[in-house]
């Protein structure tokens, strides 16, 4: 089981880092910081790439909208040395939860566990 893993991590990337990119990440990575899921934020040593290492599943909507800006270069500094100023109505990053259980549904929708049955509405019946 452990050459099929070894397989695995090397040439893909949904499972993880790939190795190679463990490996570049040990020779010329430079970690930045850390955001609150564990995702580790590097960067190389003249700052041309930057890259995160996710905790757990990979997916993009997971990274908090402060590492996102460093990522894309919206801002230079970190989150860790310049944190950025939040108003008090602004709701905590949540990832994308599309296609699981706890995405939005109206009250109406098929999806909820009881939908609510509609009495404003009245199917088309051809005569």
């Amino acid at each position: 089981m452990g050459i099929l893993k070894s397989l695995l991590r090397a040439v893909t990337w949904w499972n993880g880092q790939t190795l190679n990119t463990q490996i570049y990440t040990s020779r010329k990575g430079i970690k930045v910081g850390e955001d609150d899921q564990g995702n580790v934020f590097y960067h190389n040593a003249d700052d041309s790439k930057r890259w995160v290492i996710f905790n757990g599943e990979i997916e993009a909507s997971r990274i908090d909208p402060n590492w996102h800006g460093w990522l894309h270069r919206t801002w230079d500094e970190p989150p860790t040395k310049k944190p950025l100023a939040h108003k008090s109505w602004e709701k905590p990053h949540q990832e994308n939860l599309t296609g699981t259980t706890l995405a939005y549904a109206p009250a109406g929708s098929l999806h909820k566990a009881d939908p609510v049955k509609r009495s404003d509405y009245e199917a088309w019946s051809p005569e």
